[in-house]
């Protein structure tokens, strides 16, 4: 679990106690402050951190502290925090230049080491970026708020991750062609997995796994990228349990790959291709006999994934064929769950 400390020492002293109150509140692993009256009013569940508990660079060579505190910025430095993630049971690094890549170096130097990393960051878009560094990112980042506000976003974007999806069974009921419509490709800046999509469909209670392009194809090269999606009106499932229209997602939004065992994570999309082809729709049914359908591009290498990730050609599909869905129990108001009457056909 990923986690932070709150570093008291800059924040103004009207808002010291509205600080405290959102760390709290919020389980903060660790406050930071040279005050001890401060610390000594915190409850156990708060770490008390003070300066003069962490060895700073110039007394670490030895490395024999518990914690310590490094400043990146050289060679020399950078080295000593390599060397004190890899041996201390918690280094916090303060990098003076804007580059990830000493970052990357430490995390890859205390990879298998017990020891946890605390990045020091100035606001909250630095502490996203960190959190993510390398696919790992720092163990926890150390923050100084201006305010409680920015406590309770932090705390948020600590809890950021994708649940897992129960991913369901669907039995193909039957396929119909039709004539032109506007299909769209979803071009992510990611590498999909083979057995890896996102979840697309017409109706906002059932989607079916659309696989990535990242299984060859004959007159073309593979594109491990990108989803052919569908149809421009489908609903398609992201992050917290939003949906979007294809017909929404653009560069710099966000959307869900999904594997065929219901894992997930966020991904970011470079851009949509919204093109005219012909059509088909995918009409499948779930055990309890809801209906799940999904329109897109006619054409064999449009492709969707079935129990066990195999893959499926849309063009071959048959009646009694299985395929990967997914069922959600609520109705959709611009994106987000709501528990209103809807009938969607």
């Amino acid at each position: 679990m990923k986690f932070a400390w709150i570093d008291l020492r800059t924040v103004p002293q009207a808002r010291l106690e509205s600080v405290v109150d959102a760390a709290i509140h919020t389980r903060m692993q660790g406050v930071l402050c040279d005050d001890e009256s401060v610390l000594k009013a915190l409850p156990p569940t708060v770490t008390a951190v003070t300066t003069a508990a962490v060895t700073e660079e110039k007394q670490l060579y030895n490395l024999d502290a518990d914690a310590a505190w490094v400043d990146v910025h050289d060679e020399p430095s950078l080295r000593l925090a390599c060397a004190a993630a890899v041996a201390l049971p918690h280094t916090v690094v303060r990098f003076a230049d804007p580059t990830k890549i000493p970052l990357e170096i430490v995390l890859a130097a205390a990879d298998r080491s017990a020891g946890k990393l605390i990045t020091v960051c100035a606001d909250l878009d630095e502490a996203a970026t960190v959190l993510d560094v390398l696919e790992r990112g720092s163990d926890g980042v150390l923050l100084a708020p201006s305010d409680a506000g920015e406590v309770f976003a932090l705390a948020r974007l600590l809890e950021a991750g994708t649940s897992p999806l129960e991913l369901t069974t669907l039995t193909v009921d039957g396929i119909e062609h039709h004539g032109l419509g506007d299909r769209v490709c979803v071009d992510t800046c990611t590498h999909f997995a083979e057995d890896e999509g996102i979840l697309v469909g017409s109706y906002s209670t059932g989607f079916i796994l659309c696989c990535s392009e990242t299984h060859p194809l004959p007159y073309m090269p593979t594109r491990p990228f990108r989803v052919n999606a569908g149809a421009l009106h489908s609903y398609v499932l992201g992050p917290e349990n939003r949906t979007n229209y294809l017909s929404e997602l653009g560069s710099g939004s966000t959307t869900l790959a999904v594997n065929s065992e219901g894992r997930t994570r966020p991904v970011t999309v470079g851009r949509a291709k919204l093109e005219s082809r012909p059509l088909l729709t995918i009409t499948a049914r779930a055990a309890d006999d809801t209906v799940v359908s999904l329109t897109v591009q006619d054409d064999w290498h449009v492709r969707v994934l079935g129990p066990g990730g195999k893959v499926h050609n849309v063009t071959e599909l048959r009646r009694g064929d299985e395929l990967l869905g997914y069922l959600a129990t609520d109705q959709r108001h611009v994106g987000f769950p709501i528990g209103e009457f809807c009938k969607e056909h």
